[in-house]
């Protein structure tokens, strides 16, 4: 296995590769979307520890999206059943993803712990615990400065664990070492990651334009928010479509697993 430097222009490579492999199997894909949030909002129905069994099996699921992402590129149709391929990959591989997803989630509530000192922790209550928050809360400069702090913590979490599921599954990559490569790719990546970033957010920013365009020519806020949410889930799953492109160009070699 070796690391790659690409040039800036990949991350906008991404973002369209994404986007058309997700439209080779849209129905696929979207059923493994939601597969994957199922999986979790499931989890957090479970008193006390559901949310951080959730963040346990992200890893892991994120790992499904890729493989059925790789799928779908491969012209073969992904079956539902990829969601828990790491659960499906021998023994060693099971330990592997059950460390990671027991890292990520302990990382995840840490990063809760630390944006806590900001509001007494009622941002961290609401994502793990559920309910809701009125507008005067959220407005609060505590909770919002919580929410800007967990944003912020989170950013190097997910750079650890971009790579890290995919490493430890295709080319059986220890945790700990998987967690090193995934950050160093990354950063030695930053200008194609970037560019990537702001890829999608200029897709954000037409998808809400466009919105904002079908409100003012029906004039109906009503009916722009109820397309709203469908397409921003629909660009989720794209997005989570254009991760495994990321992986495939920042590391060649010979795959352990194929």
């Amino acid at each position: 296995m070796k690391l790659q430097i690409l040039p800036a222009k990949q991350g906008l490579l991404w973002v369209r590769l994404g986007i058309r492999t997700f439209w080779r199997q849209p129905l696929a894909m979207t059923g493994q979307f939601f597969l994957f949030m199922g999986l979790l909002s499931l989890c957090s129905l479970i008193p006390f520890i559901g949310s951080f069994i959730g963040l346990a099996l992200l890893p892991m699921a994120s790992l499904g999206l890729m493989a059925a992402t790789r799928e779908a590129h491969m012209g073969h149709f992904p079956m539902p059943n990829l969601l828990w391929l790491g659960l499906r990959s021998g023994a060693e591989t099971r330990r592997h993803m059950a460390v990671l997803g027991g890292l990520y989630a302990v990382g995840f509530c840490a990063v809760l712990a630390l944006a806590a000192l900001s509001d007494g922790g009622q941002f961290a209550k609401l994502y793990l615990f559920g309910g809701s928050m009125d507008i005067d809360t959220l407005m609060q400069n505590d909770v919002q400065s919580a929410m800007w702090l967990s944003t912020l913590l989170y950013m190097p979490l997910s750079l650890l664990f971009w790579h890290a599921p995919a490493l430890t599954h295709w080319y059986a990559v220890p945790p700990l070492k998987s967690l090193f490569f995934s950050a160093v790719a990354c950063w030695r990546n930053w200008r194609a990651f970037l560019v990537f970033i702001l890829g999608w957010a200029s897709v954000a920013l037409l998808l809400s334009l466009g919105v904002t365009l079908v409100a003012v020519v029906t004039d109906s806020v009503e009916s722009a928010k109820l397309l709203l949410m469908p397409l921003m889930l629909l660009m989720a799953a794209m997005f989570f479509c254009s991760i495994y492109f990321s992986f495939r160009d920042c590391f060649v070699g010979e795959e352990v697993i194929a």
